[in-house]
């Protein structure tokens, strides 16, 4: 743990409690910092062919801008998938040695491992991960004191809810991996240890639970978020929930933080969320020519490496009006 530092202040978007424990856990800063790129890295992926495609608001200190301050799916999944890049960070920066506080896990060995198989290695220390990203991410909620209207504090339960399952997205996930040992690469004998899940798929994951999200409003004695519809399933703890329906996106709106699809390049022959018809929202699209090029008419040469030429060739491009 590191004394009071002027860094915490000067870092933006911080809340009083989250420059707290930046104060408290320095070391921790750069883990919390490369947690929020990939969530952002990750987020721009699985939306870059959807309207909202995930975009950044540069010097905006909340970093996604407008699109937080609506309850909406948007929102709930920026919530869980930064909540999740926190906890994948932390945890893999303990067993690299980068923190004073954490090692190696120090989960206990899984049931169904092979009795003659060893338990041990440096794993990912996910329970410190864990716990640490638990307190970091709800602070900021937690700092906002006690709500004074009803939605304000369903909004704060609507977040607590969804940063908890982005943290399950991960840990919830968690994997064995072994490495074998032997005579002549026998695996006769092998070492396994704790690993975090592949954060693809925990983007993946959470993208399907961003198309199923549940919208929910407060119960008659304001007490608790349930759903709003009784057709749908109840909101189960890996799932997410939203309050307020979403922008289409299809034009420019700051109050929104929508950025428009004018301009986006779109699939002509997609009937998906990607092609012209729904990306551009029916306002038609341009097409134009584009030179590529590519490697190509690769051989492999023996031994061992391929070789290839370079080809130019010409592509149509769409993009929406």
């Amino acid at each position: 743990m590191v004394g009071s530092t002027p860094l915490c202040t000067q870092l933006k978007g911080l809340s009083p409690g989250q420059i707290g424990l930046c104060q408290r856990y320095t070391d921790h800063m750069p883990s919390v910092g490369r947690g929020a790129q990939i969530g952002i890295h990750e987020c721009q992926f699985q939306f870059q062919s959807r309207r909202w495609n995930c975009s950044i608001i540069e010097g905006d200190s909340s970093v996604f801008g407008p699109v937080l301050e609506r309850a909406s799916r948007e929102a709930a999944f920026t919530h869980a998938i930064s909540a999740a890049g926190v906890l994948h960070s932390v945890s893999r920066s303990c067993k690299d040695g980068e923190l004073n506080s954490c090692g190696c896990s120090r989960a206990r060995r899984p049931k169904d491992l092979a009795r003659d198989w060893i338990w041990g290695g440096c794993g990912d220390n996910i329970e410190y991960g864990y716990k640490f990203a638990e307190v970091f991410v709800n602070i900021r909620e937690k700092d906002k004191n006690h709500p004074r209207h009803s939605k304000e504090l369903a909004r704060m339960l609507m977040n607590l809810h969804n940063n908890h399952a982005g943290l399950r997205a991960v840990y919830n996930y968690a994997m064995v991996s072994c490495k074998c040992h032997g005579v002549s690469g026998s695996c006769s004998l092998r070492t396994c240890w704790q690993s975090l899940p592949n954060f693809r798929e925990v983007g993946l994951r959470l993208k399907d639970k961003y198309d199923g999200a549940v919208e929910v409003k407060f119960n008659k004695r304001g007490t608790k978020l349930k759903r709003k519809n009784r057709k749908f399933n109840k909101p189960g703890k890996e799932d997410l929930m939203y309050l307020e329906s979403s922008p289409d996106y299809c034009n420019a709106n700051p109050e929104t933080g929508s950025l428009g699809t004018v301009a986006r390049e779109c699939n002509r022959s997609s009937a998906g969320t990607d092609g012209c018809n729904l990306l551009c929202c029916g306002r038609g699209y341009n097409t134009f020519k584009r030179k590529v090029v590519e490697r190509c008419h690769c051989k492999f040469k023996w031994c061992c490496y391929v070789e290839c030429k370079t080809c130019e060739k010409i592509v149509d491009v769409h993009t929406c009006k």
